[in-house]
């Protein structure tokens, strides 16, 4: 939970400056899928990657932030 703590507040003062809320989140999966690259692979990164699609479709995802 602290770690989403700190991405919203990078998301917010991003929001600030004026930057797009779409052009934030694409950056935020380009770097959290890198990150995961870097620590665990490309292969198993892929793995975790093709159930996205299940959770999304879910709702896993859709969630409201203040």
């Amino acid at each position: 939970m602290v770690a989403i703590g700190y991405l919203h507040e990078a998301w917010a003062e991003a929001r600030l400056d004026g930057i797009d809320g779409d052009c934030m989140a694409q950056a935020a999966l380009f770097a959290a899928l890198s990150e995961l690259v870097n620590t665990y692979g490309e292969e198993a990164t892929a793995k975790f990657a093709t159930g996205l699609s299940e959770r999304i479709a879910n709702g896993e995802f859709s969630l409201e932030f203040s």
